[in-house]
C-alpha cells in the first residue's frame, strides 16, 4: 500500500516473485529492481514487489549466497502479478511432467485472473500448473527438446524472446527477463514510465518479444562492418519513406549484405526493426503530445491515420484515440 496522498491510500499493482530453491539470484534481481524502479510523474512508486517461498526463511540460490524469504505461499493470493523466475531445479524437472504436491498447493492461493509470467526455465512450472496448455510461450534455447517432450500441447516457440497470451507471459532467458518486465510496464504505464526505467537502469527501453533469442552477431565484428549507423540515422528519419536500398546505401553495402548482417545483429530484418521503431514513436507520440493523430502518423513514418489505426491496433489491440485516452 502506498504512502496516504490527499488523506487517501492508493492501493499499488502488487508483484510478487515466488522463489524455490536454486533460484537464479540475477533474475530474481531483475524482478525487484525494474518494478521497483517504475514512477508515476508525481515520483510515487508504481508497484510494491514481495517475494515468497514455499516455506519462509533460507532459500538456496545457485551461486554461495542464501535468500532469506519472509513470505510463504499465502501471499501468491494478494498478487495482482506473480513473477517465477528459473531454478537450478528446473534442469532435471519430473519425468510425469506434473507439480510437485507442494508446489501445486502453493499455486492453489492465486487468484482466477492474475497475470502470471516466468523468466527462463521458470515456465516448466507454469505448464506442469496447466497455466500453458494450448498457449504460446516460450523458454530458454537449450531446454526446448525437454519443454517439448513433457508438454506438447503447450505452442512453444523457442525463437523468441518472450511471449503474452492471455493473462500468461513467459521470457526465454535472464537478459529477456528484462524485456519482459519492461514490457508488462509498458503495458500498464505507457511507453513513457517504461522508457524511464530503462534509462534508470541502462538497458535498452524496448525489444520486441518476436526478436530471435540468439543474434549471431550482437556486437560488431572487429572489421567494423556493421549496421548500427543506418539504424540510428533511421531512427532520426522515421517520418521518410526509409528503403532497404537507401539503407544498405548509407552502409555502403550490397541490399543482399545489408540484410544478412542487419538480422545477424538484430536479429529481425530492416523491415520488421523499422515498423517496430515507428509503432513505439507513435506511442511515445500519443502519451506525450496533443498531436492530433493524423499529425502523430505522419511524424511516426505511417503516412495517415487509418495506417496507424491497423499498425497500432494489430500490435496493441486498441485505436490511437483509445490508447491516448488510456495513458493521459
Amino acid at each position: 500500500m502506498s504512502e496516504p496522498r490527499n488523506g487517501r491510500s492508493v492501493r499499488r499493482h502488487r508483484v510478487v516473485v515466488f522463489v524455490r530453491d536454486g533460484l537464479l539470484p540475477i533474475e530474481f534481481g531483475i524482478v525487484h529492481r525494474l518494478f521497483g524502479e517504475a514512477r508515476s510523474r508525481d515520483g510515487e512508486a508504481l508497484y510494491e514487489v514481495l517475494t515468497c517461498a514455499l516455506t519462509p526463511g533460507a532459500v538456496r540460490t545457485d551461486t554461495d549466497v542464501t535468500l532469506s524469504v519472509e513470505h510463504g505461499p499465502a501471499l501468491l493470493g494478494t498478487a495482482d502479478t506473480v513473477v517465477i523466475p528459473a531454478s537450478d531445479q528446473d534442469y532435471d524437472p519430473p519425468e510425469d511432467g506434473r507439480l510437485p504436491r507442494r508446489l501445486a498447493d502453493a499455486f492453489a492461493h492465486i487468484r482466477p485472473g492474475t497475470r502470471v509470467a516466468s523468466i527462463c526455465t521458470g515456465s516448466f512450472v507454469l505448464a506442469a500448473a496447466g497455466l500453458l496448455e494450448n498457449r504460446r510461450a516460450t523458454t530458454h534455447w537449450k531446454s526446448a527438446d525437454a519443454f517439448r517432450r513433457l508438454y506438447p500441447d503447450v505452442h512453444l516457440d523457442p525463437g523468441v524472446l518472450y511471449t503474452h497470451d492471455g493473462s500468461v507471459l513467459t521470457a526465454a532467458g535472464v537478459a529477456s527477463g528484462i524485456d519482459l518486465c519492461l514490457y508488462m510496464i509498458r503495458l500498464d504505464h505507457g511507453a513513457s514510465v517504461a522508457n524511464e526505467v530503462a534509462r534508470g537502469t541502462v538497458v535498452p527501453p524496448h525489444r520486441s518479444g518476436g526478436q530471435a533469442q540468439f543474434i549471431t552477431e550482437p556486437v560488431p565484428q572487429a572489421d567494423g562492418a556493421s549496421t548500427a549507423r543506418a539504424r540510428t540515422r533511421a531512427l532520426s528519419h522515421l517520418d521518410q519513406p526509409l528503403s532497404l536500398r537507401e539503407l544498405a546505401a548509407w552502409e555502403s553495402m550490397s541490399v543482399r549484405t545489408f540484410t544478412r548482417r542487419f538480422r545477424a545483429e538484430t536479429g529481425m530484418s530492416p523491415t520488421q526493426w523499422i515498423l517496430e521503431q515507428r509503432i513505439t514513436r507513435a506511442r511515445e507520440l500519443l502519451e506525450n503530445t496533443d498531436l492530433p493523430v493524423d499529425d502523430v502518423a505522419a511524424a511516426a513514418g505511417f503516412g495517415t491515420a487509418t495506417s496507424l489505426r491497423q499498425h497500432l491496433s494489430r500490435t496493441v489491440g486498441v485505436s490511437p484515440s483509445a490508447y491516448r485516452a488510456t495513458f493521459r
